[in-house]
């Protein structure tokens, strides 16, 4: 059961085209609020959104939509993914929607679902909402009209609270230099870190409608490393658009990602008897050093197709406590229902603090192999493996490489992108061969 819509995370392009088109998210609304309606008389749904320009049209248009059906709308205003997820789980609404296109630049928009059990909505509810999307834009007679949606800053600060609730110790002392991208993470982040006593230096927290995660944020972590070395600081940490993600910088400038905070946090969480059956879940994009550190600490490694979304779903399988991706998306089932990056930041420094070290000796014995990400821009999403010359270059590097590492090669669920990865003990090789595979897809694929 194939979509055409929604992706791996939601629906997402550029605003004001297909499919952020005005008809096709006011569609959008209409078919949330027949899929809402089918549960729940009265409903209440939740919008949220980051600091695009699009993002406050785009939550009018989607509440034209639910409006138009008698569904009644509470917008949170600028707050984040995993915000939007706690509120919708722990509040009245029957479902939320966040629309962001987390690290994409400002041009691009998306939109989120999450049902009121805080989760994302499984493939099949997906499928059947967007198969309403394509009949009311079919049968629409008229233009499409938004609702205007006054936000309520309550929610934000609910959020905030609950973040700080879950931590016990103080950050008294602690030196951070926080960049929120011009994110949705810009207010709330720097007052959540003060509020536990931290000194903060912040960067990038001026969001103009066109700056988010331009040259800055969790995939450009260069201005906060420097930032992190001229002040001395004990750490950084960087958040994408949405702040679903958190990446850090260590007091030597070292970068630690999504594979250091999992074995930081896997250690502490057997440690204190709360990792359920010594298990972690990552994706095939995990380094082998993080497979081969946990394996130290009799710890299971379980990897699953990129997307927190299918981690989340193979931890549900397991029941286990801990999962997360290279990227900075790291779930802690005990506290949400989806990766969250102050949630992360909280969680690491706590470690970090009742260990007495930095975030240098904490992932001191993370040996990472030497791996190469490359990205071809596509004309369209054939099967990789189906074109000969690629499936001979993949095969030929796999059989070079034997057992000592790895090549994955795969689209892209959100942009027209084949994602080339290669990773080895040798890094020449790692270079050489991602290069070689990339260019043979760019001769038979790329745009």
């Amino acid at each position: 059961m194939g979509k055409e819509l929604f992706g791996t995370d939601g629906i997402r392009g550029v605003a004001g085209e297909y499919p952020l088109d005005q008809a096709t998210i006011f569609a959008f609304g209409v078919a949330l609020a027949h899929d809402v309606t089918s549960r729940e008389a009265q409903p209440e749904i939740l919008i949220g959104t980051d600091t695009r320009e699009s993002g406050q049209w785009i939550a009018e248009l989607v509440a034209g939509g639910l409006g138009s059906c008698g569904v009644r709308v509470r917008h949170a205003g600028v707050i984040t993914t995993p915000g939007v997820a706690y509120l919708t789980r722990t509040g009245t609404f029957q479902a939320g929607v966040m629309i962001s296109a987390s690290h994409n630049p400002y041009r691009d928009n998306g939109i989120k679902v999450f049902g009121h059990s805080g989760f994302k909505l499984p493939d099949a509810e997906e499928h059947a909402i967007e198969q309403e999307i394509f009949q009311v834009v079919a049968q629409a007679s008229a233009f499409p009209s938004s609702q205007p949606v006054a936000c309520d800053e309550s929610l934000a600060c609910e959020y905030l609270e609950y973040l700080l609730s879950t931590v016990s110790v103080s950050f008294d002392g602690m030196s951070l230099v926080v960049d929120c991208g011009h994110g949705a993470s810009y207010r709330l982040a720097p007052e959540l870190f003060r509020r536990l006593g931290a000194t903060v230096a912040t960067l990038c927290a001026e969001p103009n409608g066109r700056n988010i995660n331009l040259n800055c944020g969790a995939l450009h972590l260069e201005t906060l490393r420097e930032g992190v070395l001229a002040s001395h600081a004990d750490c950084g940490v960087a958040f994408d658009g949405d702040a679903d993600r958190a990446i850090f910088v260590a007091k030597s400038g070292k970068i630690v990602d999504g594979d250091g905070v999992l074995l930081a946090s896997a250690r502490a969480l057997k440690a204190s008897g709360h990792l359920a059956g010594d298990t972690v879940v990552s994706t095939v994009m995990a380094n082998l050093g993080l497979e081969r550190a946990l394996d130290r600490e009799r710890i299971r490694m379980v990897r699953t197709a990129v997307g927190d979304k299918y981690v989340l779903e193979e931890m549900l399988r397991l029941g286990a406590t801990l999962g997360g991706e290279q990227s900075g998306h790291v779930i802690y089932r005990q506290y949400a229902t989806t990766g969250d990056g102050m949630l992360t930041a909280l969680r690491l420094l706590e470690i970090a603090h009742r260990a007495g070290v930095g975030l240098d000796e904490l992932t001191a014995d993370l040996a990472i192999y030497p791996q190469r990400l490359v990205n071809v821009r596509v004309r369209e999403k054939k099967g990789l493996t189906e074109v000969p010359a690629i499936a001979r270059e993949i095969r030929r590097v796999e059989e070079a490489f034997g057992p000592a590492g790895r090549v994955l090669v795969r689209f892209s669920g959100t942009e027209p992108l084949a994602r080339v990865m290669v990773e080895g003990p040798d890094l020449e090789r790692v270079e050489s061969f991602s290069a070689s595979i990339a260019e043979v897809i760019r001769k038979e694929m790329g745009a």
